[in-house]
């Protein structure tokens, strides 16, 4: 047993610590608050601290465990609410009460809870390291794979089904003359990645019902991807959109130093959630990581770690795991406070040296792997990280880390952003290098999705380059093609690329929605490009009642959308004629005469 020698902050060194760990937790002071060991010199230990120090005093006791920070794997983890350092807010509120006190211990899962364990091995059978050898049903979604945890190999000498505590014994494997129980749960620390058979490379969209992601810059499972954006641009929306859509297996959102309102709207907004395929509640495949900025900054770190852990756990099962961390940037702020307390060399904007290393720790943690064990099973860990780069500035360290660690590129414009156009993801500053990865799995559900998506970027990167000569001359004085360039671009922008997270028929759009609207468009350029070249005037093109149909499709439902897209092409047929010299007379959906102009912010 050791002594606090010095305490700044976080930081606390303590004396007569000789024996101990590097990562090794320790409990400090009376109230046991908890502690990292993360540098040794000769009987001292230098120690960053998980919880609020205030109070604590040079002399003040300091307990080794002889553990290392690890987490608790098992059922129970779904719909949960964990801190960072993974205890149970749900079991600390139901202790306690709202207002949790410092150094108070809650274990991640439910000691008292029985779970039905079915067997799927049998006594005799030899298993090893990832061997599933039975079934517990957590949640209608979530089927929990009970394996064997790594480094244990051996005979089954018994195994029995039944209802237990994740503590009870479920198994005895036998090597040797050596026998070791085997329960529900398993600990992992949380700063060691899983063992896997093997690594593949990441392949099949990750769908987010986001059509600028799906469609235009794919995120393929076991991919990695930054979302950096200044303040306000929508990165924890997009990130919630991604965490309530993507159709993976389970999900995980780690609110690393996030406001405590949005943390709260959070998980408030997930109770009324369902799950689009099944209709059941979303919290059925959700773990929340809430670590708030108001929460001491060293335990943003750990936060990060528990949660990649858990995905790893899920993935070993063979399960598609999504983890969202928002953000980066408060735990790179973290780190950089503790070294400046621990006065090591500062590099760039005062971040620590070793920033690089840690974060690519963290992201290089993700990918789709074969996994140990029998039945033969891959499953995958996809990572997409908020970044908040100070001043939207994508220059800082921060970003500049992150951007050479991952494969696509989310990134958020604050311009987009006034002009109230979410996602603000720029479409020519972002990019994703999975296009060829989603190709197979595209060709299979849309055919020429790689030619529509190519045509769409054409179009926007035309459209740019137009834009100096339009603020210039404005677009009264650009030929007839440009004019209806900058239409169709607008309308990939505004009708496309545009989505509402609150609109309950465009929060989420399927695959096949997404490459119909957007063929839709272009085959009205195709359309109309041909009755500018039989000489019909552009104000006849442009007054077409099929500019505002397209202008609607967002508000279709999934469902009803490819009859209503099949009745719009038969418009268009009918419609933008090339032998038309004057505008028809079109009926615009609710059967009334069209306006002239329906979409008077068109060019």
């Amino acid at each position: 047993m050791g002594k606090i020698w010095r305490v700044s902050g976080p930081l606390v060194i303590a004396e007569e610590m000789r024996g101990t760990k590097v990562y090794e937790v320790v409990e400090i002071g009376a109230e046991g608050i908890v502690g990292e060991v993360i540098g040794l010199d000769k009987d001292r230990a230098v120690i960053q601290a998980h919880e609020e120090t205030l109070g604590l005093r040079a002399g003040d006791e300091v307990r080794p465990t002889g553990r290392i920070l690890s987490a608790e794997l098992g059922p129970g983890l779904m719909g949960s609410i964990y801190d960072g350092l993974q205890k149970s807010l749900l079991a600390l509120i139901d202790d306690t009460g709202a207002f949790i006190r410092r150094g108070i211990k809650a274990h991640a899962l439910p000691r008292d809870k029985r779970w039905r364990f079915t067997p799927t091995a049998k006594a005799g059978d030899v298993v090893g390291c990832g061997d599933i050898i039975g079934t517990v049903p957590e949640t209608p979604l979530v089927e929990h794979r009970i394996m064997i945890p790594p480094g244990v190999e051996g005979r089954i000498a018994e195994i029995r089904g039944g209802d237990f505590t994740v503590e009870e014994m479920v198994a005895v494997i036998e090597r040797d003359g050596d026998k070791r129980e085997i329960t529900l749960m398993q600990e992992w620390p949380v700063r060691k990645a899983r063992p896997y058979l093997n690594r593949r490379k990441p392949s099949g969209l990750l769908t987010t019902g986001m059509r600028i992601l799906d469609y235009m810059f794919p995120l393929a499972l076991g991919g990695k991807a930054a979302v950096p954006g200044g303040f306000g641009t929508g990165k924890t929306v997009t990130q919630q959109q991604l965490v309530r859509w993507a159709e993976t297996d389970l999900n995980i959102y780690v609110g690393c130093g996030e406001r405590g309102n949005e943390m709260a709207d959070v998980l408030h907004s997930f109770r009324d959630l369902k799950e689009p395929k099944t209709g059941r509640p979303l919290q059925e495949k959700e773990i929340f990581i809430a670590n708030t900025s108001n929460m001491p900054v060293v335990a943003r770190e750990a936060s990060i770690f528990v949660g990649v852990t858990m995905g790893e756990y899920f993935r070993d099962m063979g399960y598609d795991v999504l983890l969202v961390a928002d953000s980066t940037s408060r735990w790179a702020e973290a780190m950089r406070e503790m070294g400046g307390r621990l006065e090591e060399m500062p590099g760039e904007e005062g971040f620590p040296s070793y920033m690089g290393s840690r974060l690519s720790g963290f992201y290089e943690r993700a990918g789709r792997v074969d996994c140990l064990g029998s039945p033969d099973r891959t499953g995958s860990v996809t990572i997409a990280g908020a970044v908040s780069p100070p001043g939207a500035d994508f220059s800082e360290p921060v970003t500049q880390h992150t951007l050479r660690i991952v494969d696509a590129l989310f990134a958020l414009d604050v311009a987009l952003a006034n002009k109230r156009h979410f996602p603000a993801i720029n479409w020519l500053t972002s990019h994703s290098q999975y296009v060829g990865a989603v190709r197979e799995w595209w060709n299979h559900h849309d055919p020429g999705w790689e030619e529509t998506r190519a045509g769409a970027m054409r179009l926007l990167q035309n459209e740019a380059e137009l834009e100096e000569i339009v603020r210039l001359v404005g677009p009264e004085s650009l030929p007839d093609e440009d004019k209806l360039l900058l239409l169709v671009a607008r309308m990939i922008r505004e009708d496309f690329l545009q989505q509402s997270a609150f609109s309950e028929a465009d929060t989420y759009c399927t695959p096949k929605k997404a490459g119909l609207m957007l063929k839709t468009i272009l085959r009205y350029h195709e359309k109309a490009r041909a009755m500018l070249d039989a000489a019909v005037p552009y104000e006849t093109i442009r007054s077409s009642t099929i500019v505002t149909r397209i202008a609607r499709m967002k508000g279709i439902t999934n469902e009803a959308f490819e009859q209503e897209n099949e009745t719009l092409w038969g418009e268009m047929d009918t419609e933008l004629r090339a032998d038309s010299r004057e505008a028809p007379p079109g009926r615009n959906r609710e059967g009334t005469q069209a306006e002239a102009s329906p979409k008077e912010n068109h060019p």
